[in-house]
């Protein structure tokens, strides 16, 4: 028989468990991607997306985020300081990425994770910033917008979308060290104005740089053609052409692209003051391909393109 006293003890009982219930819920829908879950078990999706034609995001004026933007805060144990902009921000470091695992959950301020998406997660920028990134091994950038927090691993200064690690070349590989500089989005914005102001035509000056920069970089394929023939172990390309400005390599780009079936890319040179946007046809199967590749586009009128080898990514 159940007494008064008794019934009491159950509905307090009941009220203390609905109460664990909707804060366990509560608890579990502010966790980031990254705390939430084990990065071990995350993956790749199976639609497979074309590199070259990812679109970087396109920095914009926004207020900082309601949410993810506190001071500081804690993770396993560690207290993390939020820096408030990201004025002048640069930073060298190995990057990781997050894929299907945490694809739909929410950011750290409230949006929704795409892995499609030019985003990615860093410990302590303002939500949002963007970021040019490179890949310091094969010179690709992009751009994304950070709109959560992480990587909380050792020696990790950023988690990437799988889409910005597939630009960046390194989804396989996993981790790829990088440069990460912060972009002032008036700044971005208005040299792409000045950009599309100049016009789409190759000028006389980009030409003449092209032309010096080839004939600068001839004698390296010699040595490249020799490192192929005695190694094997590097990835064969054609250079066709180097630029200082990213229009001019994107309209050769387009050129060679109706011209020929390989992959055309573009690989930024960052080691060059200025920065060189160089257009490469591959990876080729093989030497005697890349030669045959160069004699046709040397016929074709793009002057004398070279062969060079690069790490395999």
């Amino acid at each position: 028989m159940i007494t008064t006293s008794s019934f009491a003890s159950l509905q307090s009982i009941s009220s203390r468990i609905i109460v664990l219930v909707l804060v366990m819920l509560v608890t579990s829908c502010s966790m980031t991607p990254t705390s939430r879950y084990q990065h071990r078990n995350d993956s790749a999706p199976s639609v497979r997306m074309d590199p070259d034609q990812i679109e970087d995001a396109i920095p914009a004026v926004e207020p900082q985020s309601k949410w993810g933007n506190s001071s500081s805060y804690e993770v396993r144990g560690v207290r993390y300081h939020v820096q408030p902009d990201s004025v002048g921000f640069k930073d060298k470091g190995m990057a990781s990425w997050y894929g299907s695992k945490f694809h739909g959950h929410k950011t750290s301020n409230g949006e929704i994770y795409d892995m499609y998406a030019m985003s990615a997660a860093h410990k302590t920028l303002p939500i949002p910033t963007y970021l040019r990134v490179t890949n310091l091994k094969n010179g690709r950038q992009a751009i994304v917008r950070v709109n959560d927090r992480g990587p909380f691993h050792e020696n990790r200064i950023i988690d990437l979308s799988y889409a910005a690690a597939l630009k960046l070349g390194f989804v396989k590989r996993g981790v790829a060290r990088v440069k990460l500089e912060a972009i002032d989005p008036v700044a971005w914005n208005e040299q792409q104005n000045q950009i599309a102001d100049k016009g789409n035509d190759i000028s006389l000056e980009e030409d003449a740089e092209l032309n010096l920069q080839q004939a600068a970089e001839q004698n390296l394929q010699e040595g490249a053609e020799q490192n192929l023939r005695e190694e094997g172990t590097d990835d064969i390309y054609v250079q066709v052409a180097a630029f200082s400005q990213i229009t001019s390599a994107e309209q050769l780009k387009q050129r060679l692209q109706i011209q020929t079936d390989w992959s055309v890319v573009i690989f930024h040179d960052v080691l060059k003051t200025p920065n060189l946007h160089k257009v490469h046809i591959g990876p080729l199967d093989n030497l005697e391909t890349a030669q045959q590749l160069q004699e046709k586009l040397n016929t074709n009128g793009h002057g004398k393109p070279i062969i060079i080898a690069l790490p395999k990514i």
